[in-house]
């Protein structure tokens, strides 16, 4: 069969089944008290379930069962298991809230386990630094670093509706593109299915009131995965491509501007809470999306500004390749423009968001840059628009 024919139907198959078993998930849920309840630290003020991952996940397989008709699936069934595996892991931390430390340890048995069987992982930067293929001693600790830190850094988004999803939409997307672009129609496919999975759950999300779930544990730590089998595809020497280096395509610049924000933004969380003697794995309010809430973003503003900022980044290097610039510069201008939307915009708000003195009850007034960003804040919230309520009324109508 034509491959972009049965990219087509994997994709509709993946969408509408995600859309068909979304009420009976988010039914479940309710019944169950499978819930996250409100806290201090968290946004929401009543319980929401919270295993909105389970509906992407039997989305995502059943497009890729139907994929099996078609295709050889090559290693398929590991990386289905490993994916499957995450979302357990996940639901488990949803019901019962398991300690960070083995959690983490089971990421790292999950990402070793997916290299050691499918021999797939980071074994070349593609002409990056004049380095190509290199030693599985190097490989291999370099791979599982990377695939847990994208497992935490999804996992560390998912706090404003909208957000993990919506990113995680962009990036599959990309990532599909990519392969498509080197010939690994496969992979693409795939890629593409998850995208299309996650819609039904990104609609009800960001709209939904009485269908609304959050994606939970279940499902940051099943995309992380997937997300981390997309990067060791897209860094292996396997997929390298003579094409590609005649196109001074940058390889490593494309795949960290695709995940930017999140991957600087845990990094910049974490490596102050290490600095400051707490854990790193001890949740807070520091992140990114916690500074757009607090200048007053409604959710679907603060989702939409940090994932447009990482689109920027993606464009940025998009138009360096295509005028010419070399890997490096690619991989310098990506760096550049990451740690400036993170590691210096956030203290950077804060300056402004505690200066221009004190109100009487001591509380900063902001100073007038922080005053602006409020007022861009306060216009972010769409609630009461007539395609906002258009859209609840529809996504709520089909909860059972």
């Amino acid at each position: 069969m034509n491959y972009n024919l049965l990219a087509v139907l994997a994709a509709l198959v993946a969408l509408s089944v995600t859309m068909l078993v979304y009420p009976f998930v988010e039914h479940f849920a309710r019944r169950h008290s499978i819930l996250d309840n409100p806290s201090s630290r968290k946004l929401h003020r009543d319980p929401v379930p919270v295993i909105g991952g389970v509906a992407v996940f039997i989305g995502i397989l059943s497009a890729f069962f139907f994929l099996e008709l078609f295709v050889d699936l090559n290693l398929g069934w590991i990386r289905v298991l490993s994916f499957t595996v995450m979302l357990a892991v996940g639901i488990w931390d949803d019901i019962t809230d398991i300690p960070a430390t083995l959690k983490f340890l089971i990421e790292i048995c999950v990402v070793w386990i997916l290299i050691s069987i499918t021999e797939i992982c980071i074994d070349s930067l593609h002409g990056l630094w004049g380095v190509y293929g290199f030693s599985q001693y190097l490989s291999v600790p370099l791979s599982i670093i990377t695939g847990v830190g994208v497992i935490n850094a999804i996992n560390m988004i998912d706090g404003v509706d909208g957000y993990c999803s919506g990113f995680c939409v962009i990036a599959c997307t990309l990532f599909s593109v990519f392969f498509f672009h080197i010939g690994y129609c496969q992979m693409g496919i795939f890629a593409l299915v998850c995208a299309c999975s996650l819609v039904p759950f990104f609609l009800h999300n960001v709209f939904g009131r009485a269908s609304k779930m959050f994606i939970g544990d279940s499902g940051t730590l099943m995309l992380g995965i997937i997300l981390t089998m997309f990067v060791f595809e897209a860094l292996s020497d396997t997929n390298s491509s003579d094409s590609l280096e005649m196109e001074r395509f940058g390889v490593v610049p494309f795949t960290l501007a695709t995940l930017a924000i999140p991957v600087f933004d845990t990094l910049r969380v974490t490596g102050w809470r290490i600095l400051k003697g707490a854990s790193p794995f001890k949740a807070d309010r520091h992140h990114l999306h916690h500074l757009f809430i607090t200048a007053g973003f409604s959710h679907i503003g603060t989702a939409f500004c940090i994932i447009m900022m990482n689109m920027f980044v993606v464009a940025s290097w998009f138009v360096s390749w295509r005028v010419g610039a070399t890997v490096d510069v690619q991989l310098y201008i990506v760096i550049g423009l990451s740690l400036g939307m993170t590691f210096v915009m956030y203290p950077f708000m804060e300056m402004q968001r505690k200066g221009g003195g004190k109100n009487e009850d001591g509380t900063p007034q902001g100073t007038c840059v922080w005053k602006f960003i409020c007022k861009l804040g306060a216009m972010s919230h769409v609630e009461k628009g007539p395609i906002y309520r258009f859209l609840r009324r529809m996504l709520d109508f089909n909860d059972l």
